[in-house]
């Protein structure tokens, strides 16, 4: 008899990671909910859910052609619904494509192994066509997380102004960082609204993101690689291609192996496309590089004057708040 569950214990999460193992797949921790689906004791499917991005999803080989396919996305939908994420997307392989189209996903970029569909038919392109901008000129981008916005992000916008006609930076979309999606994108906008020729965009969850790059939010210490090529096809297919990027500016970092892994590839696939990669040296102060992950150390250690320096002042006043300091007192506990 078939029944579902959802993963809860240790023994069912190595469960999962044994049956995808057979699949050829990796079970992702940073999910956050994990069906398995069972006939009588046998787990013959399951699937997991990271933000809105489903994923990890297996049928058993002598199971498939049941529906088990359509009981796995059914729940994972529902859930994802109930956390209100309503823009989803599936991380899966190419070879995949053909089996999640009568659902309604839609492809959006492939690489040899990965392939991310979206339940937008021309999801992506409507939203990169809306974007701002003049698209004339020479035209830089810069992609950050600003966790959060610092003078070092600051340094980086204004040293790129300099070599571009327009500057498009965008900001991740992601909530898995301390400082929520909102607040980043509000503090990235009030830290250049004196600068004119920048655009301030939101990225939709289409730039680095748990669908395009999962590994860039797993533990630094766990990734070798940043096996971002995905992420970076999305980039030169739609958002250079659309608002007529020929630069994308970098900073030197010396402190994520992720980043700097991210970096590489970019510097490595990006100018083949038409895209300059230009690595700017980071913003120092007193021998140390200014980096929003200096900044969450001293609001984690309650040193909150110490951040002064480091941050402009509308940064400044966020985390000095009652909303900025609970989020840190939070993370902290």
């Amino acid at each position: 008899m078939i029944h579902e569950c959802w993963a809860q214990s240790t023994k069912e999460y190595e469960s999962v990671r044994a049956f995808l193992k057979k699949h050829d797949l990796e079970f992702e921790p940073q999910a956050s909910d994990t069906i398995l689906i069972y006939d009588d004791e046998n787990l013959v499917g399951s699937g997991s859910l990271d933000e809105g991005v489903l994923k990890c999803i297996a049928v058993a080989s002598d199971r498939q052609g049941e529906g088990l396919l359509g009981t796995i996305l059914t729940a994972l939908v529902k859930r994802a619904n109930e956390r209100d994420f309503r823009h989803l997307f599936i991380y899966t392989k190419p070879k995949n494509e053909k089996l999640f189209k009568p659902f309604a996903f839609y492809p959006i970029a492939a690489t040899e192994s990965v392939l991310l569909m979206e339940n937008r038919r021309h999801g992506i392109k409507t939203f990169v066509k809306s974007l701002p901008g003049q698209r004339s000129g020479v035209v830089g981008s810069i992609v950050m997380n600003a966790n959060p916005f610092t003078l070092g992000h600051r340094y980086l916008v204004e040293q790129a102004l300099q070599q571009v006609d327009e500057l498009q930076v965008f900001v991740l979309s992601s909530a898995k960082s301390i400082v929520p999606p909102a607040a980043r994108l509000r503090l990235v906008r009030e830290g250049c609204a004196d600068l004119d020729r920048v655009y301030v965009q939101d990225s939709s969850n289409y730039l680095v993101s748990s669908a395009t790059f999962p590994t860039y939010f797993l533990p630094k210490d766990t990734v070798a690689e940043a096996n971002a090529g995905l992420d970076i096809r999305i980039f030169i297919d739609y958002f250079a291609k659309e608002l007529k990027i020929t630069k994308r500016f970098l900073g030197t970092e010396p402190l994520s192996p992720i980043t700097d892994s991210y970096n590489r590839e970019m510097l490595a696939l990006l100018p083949s496309e038409g895209v300059e990669v230009i690595v700017l040296q980071r913003k120092e102060t007193q021998g140390e590089v200014i980096s929003a992950s200096r900044v969450r150390a001293l609001m984690q250690q309650g040193n909150v004057e110490q951040v002064r320096p480091l941050v402009p002042d509308s940064t400044y006043q966020y985390l000095a708040s009652e909303e900025g300091r609970r989020l840190f007192y939070t993370e902290k506990t």
